[in-house]
């Protein structure tokens, strides 16, 4: 997984990396599952978002409220994300196994994510994001 946490003196900061827009979502999703619930392994429920927004860095934000939400409602660990961008448009058809008390107490709860010194730069061959975690 291409993500490290940075310091933070309440919450969580993270900075991840991907190849592409798509992968540095999906890397970003997948991030935020591994601090939530800690292991994790590929599952077979499948669930289809959708998400819009006015521009890439509130497309971010929202994508990751929907991972938190669905996970949440769901009771779903989710473990892939096949994203697709077209503008300001995501869909991501997403893998993931059901949460267990007992395989995910691992983590950190995360109540929200937030906008606060969210940043997605690009750099050579990479774009990386940097997001913080409520916690």
């Amino acid at each position: 997984m291409s993500f490290e946490e940075l310091e933070h003196t309440a919450d969580i900061r993270i900075r991840v990396r991907g190849a592409t827009l798509e992968e540095l979502f999906s890397e970003a999703a997948r991030a935020l599952m591994t601090i939530i619930y800690g292991n994790t392994s590929p599952g077979t429920i499948r669930h289809h978002i959708e998400v819009d927004a006015d521009d890439t860095i509130s497309l971010i934000q929202e994508f990751l409220s929907e991972i938190l939400f669905v996970s949440e409602v769901e009771e779903m660990v989710i473990t892939g994300a096949d994203i697709h961008l077209a503008g300001n448009h995501l869909t991501a058809n997403l893998t993931g196994e059901p949460f267990s008390r007992m395989k995910h107490c691992g983590g950190r709860e995360v109540k929200g994510i937030s906008y606060s010194d969210l940043t997605i730069r690009h750099e050579e061959d990479s774009y990386i994001l940097e997001v913080i975690f409520d916690v």
